[in-house]
């Protein structure tokens, strides 16, 4: 299902001609593999709508949400869906089937060969779970046509969002001009060629039975030694080189290329999202969608050599077995699959090793899934930083506190956090720490990868300035979240440092990098190895992802870099031309009308952009710049403000309302506004300036003071 506030995600599209079964070529010669995946989620990942394969009551229910109502009945073979919307009525037949459990949702061609998500799914769980029903996608909005998120707008586009995950060998072929798709599979499930690679070539086939003897599935090589409560690997080194071509679908990532290749590396097709605030909990536990990649490369078992088959059967993809058997392959059944280590009633939910140390989010409306990140429960942080914890998210009737203090007395007192933990902790939390603290977590070795670049990634926040001696060893990292960190952050660094070791990572033998650093580069006008390669790849990427508005903000900024203006100009209109309602593409062409002298295209641009989305705070923002520029002080107050309630946690929003407020003579107010909204923004240093400054101007010491004792 779609659920896209927070997420990335891909676009593609339908053929024709398919096979609805795994392909024939591979299941003659290989019926129990093909009986297996058959079983598997990949297997009904889509299919055409018909009696077999549509799960939803299309008896002539009826179902409404807010001001939509739906209607699900059949005529004959076709499944029809009457919507009323805006108090329009229109028919509509659906195509296809997307997923089977626990939910299944419906597309809609709308136009030839462009298909959208139905905004109702079915929830396909039994009935004494809560299923057998129909429901919103989104269960607390009434998502109306003027709403990005509204199931007409790219963001529930099925070619574009979800489609090369779901069909083998799926190319987009999005036409930027013509906007539109002739988006082509060869499967249209998750078939056999989605995970195996072409083994027609004889030397390939070498290749394969080789790699066969030394298996990724082969369990029998972790073992548990002498005193050691824990398996470790006791083999030749493992090649789980095979996961990347998990994470191709498994992730929250950009794509750089159209459909992806099981043949090429993860991160020369994909760039993916670090653990950022809006996605993660300040502990690393998932918030957002994120498909598990950005919590499993965190995690011990991912350190140790653990790899998704040693929990997964490799093709009905489902767990071997749904109790802790499946964790005491590696862990001492006499350490921890007792009373003494769980605290719970045998055979009880609680005394599962997955309740504590896997618990699960719910996504989609009734999708449970589980957290890879296999963290022990810390209620301790939990009081402090306030993350989630499995012991409080089951007893729902107590407090962290109490949690804290139970696990202590069963298990002593929790571990220290070292002092890397405890920045990134405060780091992830959007609270300020120094800099000698951010660069000694970066440099922390005993850290995880995607820890420390993430770590590199929130520098892009700070407004630090780099030089080329504090990025020339992340540069050089054998670690690619490393070096794909430092490359987006590279407008950190001075023009003048960027033509330092930086400019090697054009050159890097990972896409994503070189691409990730021509976005940086690509104003220079010296001569550097790789810039034209780079800037072709980059460009490549923006293209890919033109049928929505990121993409067209994207092409704009590499045809900014290149002093192309009008190709700027021209890839933002397009964007709002596909994607009317997102905010970013109107404020930066105002940008590009207001450095050119051209006010009255700028303002058009901007009234244009509070018409469409009047909820967006960035245009209020923008406009209120405009109108400060323009000379009408109080109307700038009335958009900074505005800007500043839409987005109370943005401190550049705040720091202006204040400012426009003094500049028409109303510091008092200022002052008694901020002294009661600073802390909402921890007490952030512009905003103390800010009052202090304000309180010297009325002469008036208490306020002076109040501002100054903030912490």
């Amino acid at each position: 299902m779609i659920n896209i506030k927070n997420s990335l995600f891909v676009v593609l599209f339908l053929c024709s001609c398919f096979s609805t079964i795994a392909n024939d070529e591979c299941q003659s010669c290989h019926q129990p593999q093909t009986r297996d995946w058959k079983q598997s989620d990949h297997a009904s990942s889509m299919a055409l709508a018909n009696k077999d394969t549509v799960l939803g009551d299309f008896n002539n229910v009826t179902t409404t949400h807010f001001s939509q109502k739906a209607v699900f009945y059949k005529e004959k073979d076709a499944f029809l869906i009457d919507l009323t919307e805006q108090g329009t009525k229109k028919t509509y037949t659906v195509s296809y089937v997307f997923g089977f459990d626990p939910l299944q949702q419906y597309l809609i061609e709308v136009e030839k060969g462009k298909y959208q998500v139905f905004p109702f799914a079915w929830d396909s769980r039994a009935k004494a779970l809560g299923g057998q029903r129909w429901y919103a996608n989104y269960a607390n909005e009434d998502v109306k046509p003027n709403d990005r998120l509204h199931w007409l707008q790219p963001l529930q586009n099925w070619n574009g969002m979800c489609a090369d995950c779901h069909s083998d060998n799926l190319k987009r072929n999005y036409n930027t001009e013509k906007e539109n798709f002739d988006t082509h599979f060869s499967n249209i499930n998750v078939g056999c060629k989605s995970c195996h690679n072409d083994i027609t070539d004889e030397h390939k086939t070498k290749k394969i039975i080789k790699a066969a003897q030394t298996s990724p599935t082969n369990m029998s090589q972790w073992k548990i030694i002498g005193d050691d409560k824990i398996a470790t690997w006791q083999g030749e080194p493992r090649d789980n080189s095979f996961m990347q071509g998990c994470y191709a679908c498994h992730s929250l990532r950009s794509p750089l290329t159209d459909g992806f290749d099981n043949n090429q590396a993860f991160l020369d097709q994909f760039s993916p999202s670090f653990l950022e605030p809006n996605l993660y909990h300040a502990d690393g536990q998932i918030k957002e969608e994120v498909y598990v990649f950005g919590s499993f490369v965190q995690s011990k078992m991912y350190k140790a050599g653990v790899n998704c088959v040693d929990c997964h059967d490799k093709h009905t993809m489902k767990v071997k077995t749904k109790t802790n058997g499946l964790c005491l392959q590696c862990h001492s059944a006499s350490e921890y699959n007792k009373s003494e280590h769980h605290r719970h009633k045998e055979q009880s939910t609680g005394a599962q090793c997955v309740s504590c140390h896997m618990p699960t989010n719910r996504y989609m409306g009734v999708d449970d899934r589980r957290d890879h990140s296999f963290k022990i429960p810390r209620p301790d942080i939990s009081i402090k930083y306030d993350t989630p914890n499995a012991c409080v998210q089951c007893h729902d009737d107590q407090t962290n506190e109490w949690a804290a203090s139970t696990l202590e007395k069963w298990h002593g007192k929790a571990p220290a956090l070292s002092a890397s933990e405890h920045s990134m902790l405060e780091l992830r939390s959007l609270k300020s720490i120094s800099q000698n603290a951010h660069m000694s977590l970066i440099n922390d070795f005993s850290l995880n990868e995607i820890d420390r670049a993430s770590a590199i990634a929130y520098l892009g926040n700070s407004g630090a300035e780099l030089n080329d001696a504090t990025v020339k060893s992340w540069v050089n990292s054998p670690l690619p979240l490393i070096r794909l960190a430092i490359a987006k952050v590279g407008f950190l660094l001075p023009e003048a440092e960027r033509l330092k070791s930086y400019k090697q990572l054009l050159t890097d033998k990972l896409k994503s990098v070189r691409v990730a650093a021509a976005q940086n580069l690509s104003q220079t006008t010296a001569q550097l190895n790789g810039l034209n390669q780079s800037i072709i790849e980059l460009a490549h990427a923006n293209t890919v992802n033109t049928w929505r508005g990121e993409g067209n903000i994207n092409q704009s900024m590499l045809a900014l870099n290149k002093q192309d203006i009008n190709g700027a100009i021209k890839s933002l209109q397009k964007g709002i031309s596909v994607d009317p309602y997102f905010d970013a593409s109107y404020v930066n062409l105002a940008d590009i009308y207001y450095r050119l002298g051209q006010t009255v295209q700028m303002q058009s641009t901007l009234n244009s952009g509070l018409k469409a989305v009047t909820t967006s705070a960035p245009l209020h923002y923008a406009n209120g710049m405009a109108l400060i520029r323009s000379g009408n002080k109080p109307a700038a107050v009335d958009s900074f403000k505005h800007a500043m309630a839409l987005e109370s946690n943005n401190v550049q929003y705040a720091y202006l309302y204040f400012l426009a407020l003094d500049s028409i003579g109303a510091t008092a107010q200022a002052v008694s506004e901020l002294k009661l909204k600073i802390s909402t923004y921890n007490n952030a240093q512009q905003l103390k300036n800010l009052g202090m400054s304000f309180a010297q101007k009325l002469k008036n010491a208490e306020d002076y003071h109040f501002f100054s004792r903030l912490k």
